[in-house]
């Protein structure tokens, strides 16, 4: 079993920010904060530390929208923003900075909780994606070294490509390394030579 969330609740308005805090509770999430002043919320976000934040602007001007997705894009946690009314600018500046779920005028106590795991769940998505992406151009750069490597040890060493790469490989078992380090150890010091050369 998963263990409860911590949810913050961002709205000046003290009844709207109750009905949010109803539906949560009513969903079984114990764990709500209410913060009713915009002043510092950066750091009060930072304080609290929730799980995940619930926003709620009656209606937003364009400042307040923009210091809220500063907020946002800092906080990497589940965003639901709820506001009366919007225009595209708006949603495509919430989406740009990770607002995980939008939602224009729809604040309905029992609208609350399915708005919440949406907002996880594509939190979650994107952040997997996220990651899968960052794994990949590892994968790539690290593939880039060692093909460096393999042409430097080819050229110094006048040995074909596989053979570059088994020194490569029984080097680093040798050293228990990874082969992109030996590759790296051979690029520094390649260009290292190369660099007094000059």
């Amino acid at each position: 079993m998963q263990k409860p969330l911590s949810v913050l609740v961002i709205d000046e308005n003290g009844p709207r920010a109750a009905i949010i805090e109803a539906g949560l509770r009513a969903a079984g999430h114990d764990s709500v904060t209410v913060v009713n002043d915009m002043n510092g919320i950066a750091r009060r976000i930072s304080d609290i530390d929730p799980d995940v934040i619930v926003i709620d602007l009656e209606s937003p001007n364009r400042d307040m929208l923009e210091s809220i997705f500063q907020v946002t894009r800092v906080v990497k946690r589940p965003v639901a923003m709820f506001v009366d009314s919007s225009d595209q600018a708006s949603i495509e500046a919430a989406v740009d900075a990770g607002v995980s779920a939008y939602i224009v005028d729809g604040l309905r106590q029992e609208r609350v909780k399915p708005i919440l795991d949406l907002a996880v769940s594509r939190f979650n998505a994107f952040s997997r994606m996220a990651r899968e992406l960052e794994e990949v151009r590892n994968e790539l750069a690290e593939r880039k070294v060692i093909e460096r490597a393999k042409a430097i040890l080819m050229k110094t060493r006048s040995i074909g490509e596989d053979e570059a790469y088994r020194l490569m490989r029984s080097t680093a078992m040798n050293q228990n390394r990874k082969i992109v380090d030996i590759a790296e150890s051979i690029v520094t010091a390649a260009s290292l030579f190369e660099t007094g050369k000059k």
